[in-house]
């Protein structure tokens, strides 16, 4: 038997030693590390390899001989199929516990870095129910499970479905009953618009052929209860308007309730137009100000970026707020700026803030939110942050006092980094979604600066994700 034949191996009796990357565990088995989604540290378990590689392995769990104390029953009946969520089995202690270790582990084994002290990890007082944005797919080829009864017996006999995609699966859809991450009425909308598609005969879209009406479901919230709701349509019908007519008359707390035409091969609306059916064309979120300034007003746009947890953004930007100790007479470069959240949020306690961002639309929607805020001492930059952070913008704006820097998850390009180091700001405020990178980031700021703090913030219960701010001051 060739060794591309052979067949992969079952061990037997593997403890979990730890929580990894993506939500899995791992296990080691004569000396390569194996990789388990679904697992907790502590199982003792039957493991089949799905997958070698050179390095490692990938297994499945086949066989439980002691569960972890982690454990816990998840809430969701969708756990295991639905690509969110997966640490649901894991009880919230035990998540924080392993997201600490998490960034520890990644300042030390990937930054090689000191860090003067670690804080223990900021969680939240609510586990479910924190997103404020969810977007759901309509698809002809739902997955059917092992709960649904053979089509020859009885069971389903259209596969219509509304929910998310499967984990590596453009194509298939699992139809999602309860999901706990939105409050409602976020299901009843959703439920609702299914029913009433089915019923009317809607086509759901099918991603293979590219065929079918029905193709997005977004749905946003805020704070203050305001409630967005955007139905993405293949082709301009008859039936847009009824069906959006059907959402108003149920849902008459809906203050935005709008539609988009896409028919693109993708399901991106960025640069579709997005048409407004009833109410206002945003929503409106409040957050509150540090040191007792008045609260900050954002408008939200149908595709704007705001945090998901509003609750823990506003744990996030005091943070990093605190890191930085501000005096009132700084001059503070607050990098991908995004929709100018955090300048807006320090903004009254210095002298000014200067906001950089690639996106052209988020920096619109910052000089708007700054506005409507009366805010005056910010300015804002779109561009390649590689190209607008150089040598003769610091000459024209000026060295930052401040650094505040909110990378997405692939971290800082290198030759920002220089440039930060070119600039010499006497802090950097380096807030992550991704610890990996920002150890990678800080090793390099490490020729000048030391590592004051760190400190976890939890912005995604039941998953692995976790947000950092490190505070680093100049040699």
């Amino acid at each position: 038997m060739s060794r591309r034949n052979r067949p992969l191996p079952n061990y037997e009796k593997v403890e979990i030693t730890d929580a990894a990357a993506e939500g899995k565990c791992i296990a080691r088995i004569d000396e390569k590390v194996i990789f388990v989604p679904f697992a907790a540290p502590g199982d003792v378990v039957d493991i089949q390899v799905v997958k070698k590689k050179r390095s490692y392995l990938e297994g499945r769990i086949t066989n439980f001989h002691t569960y972890s104390k982690q454990r816990r029953e998840p809430q969701c009946s969708h756990f295991g199929l639905c690509g969110g969520c997966k640490w649901q089995h894991i009880s919230y202690d035990n998540q924080l516990i392993n997201k600490q270790k998490q960034v520890k582990d990644n300042f030390e084994r990937i930054g090689k870095v000191q860090v003067g002290e670690f804080l223990p990890i900021i969680g939240t007082d609510n586990e479910y129910y924190y997103r404020n944005k969810l977007e759901y797919t309509f698809s002809d080829r739902r997955w059917l499970t092992t709960l649904d009864t053979p089509k020859e017996e009885g069971g389903p006999q259209e596969t219509n479905g509304l929910g998310f995609h499967l984990p590596g699966m453009f194509d298939k859809i699992l139809d999602i009953e309860h999901c706990y991450l939105q409050k409602e009425p976020s299901n009843e909308i959703r439920l609702a618009i299914k029913a009433f598609a089915i019923e009317q005969g809607l086509d759901f879209f099918n991603a293979r052929n590219h065929e079918g009406f029905l193709r997005n479901l977004l749905i946003r919230t805020s704070t203050i209860g305001e409630l967005m709701v955007i139905v993405v349509f293949r082709y301009d019908d008859l039936d847009v308007k009824e069906l959006l007519k059907k959402i108003e008359g149920k849902f008459p707390e809906i203050t935005s309730l709008m539609y988009v035409i896409n028919e693109k091969q993708n399901d991106t609306i960025w640069d579709l137009e997005v048409k407004l059916f009833k109410g206002k064309p945003f929503l409106l979120e409040v957050m509150k100000s540090p040191n007792s300034n008045p609260d900050l007003k954002f408008k939200i746009g149908p595709i704007s970026f705001y945090q998901t947890n509003p609750e823990q953004a506003y744990k996030l930007y005091s943070t990093a707020y605190e890191f930085a100790d501000f005096k009132g007479d700084e001059l503070v470069y607050d990098l991908y700026t995004g929709t100018g959240t955090i300048a807006d949020f320090i903004a009254r306690s210095v002298k000014k803030v200067i906001g950089i961002e690639s996106v052209e639309k988020a920096i619109e929607d910052a000089k708007e939110n700054a506005a409507l805020n009366d805010i005056t001492n910010v300015e804002f930059f779109a561009g390649d942050m590689v190209k607008i952070l150089n040598p003769e913008f610091l000459s024209i704006n000026g060295k930052p006092d401040v650094i505040i820097t909110d990378p997405p998850r692939a971290g800082m390009h290198e030759k920002v980094v220089k440039q930060i180091l070119l600039a010499e700001p006497q802090k950097i405020v380096y807030i992550s979604c991704n610890p990996a990178t920002q150890a990678r980031d800080i090793s390099l700021l490490s020729e000048k600066y030391d590592v004051v703090k760190s400190q976890p913030v939890d912005m995604f219960p039941q998953t692995h994700h976790v947000e950092n701010v490190a505070l680093l001051i100049k040699r």
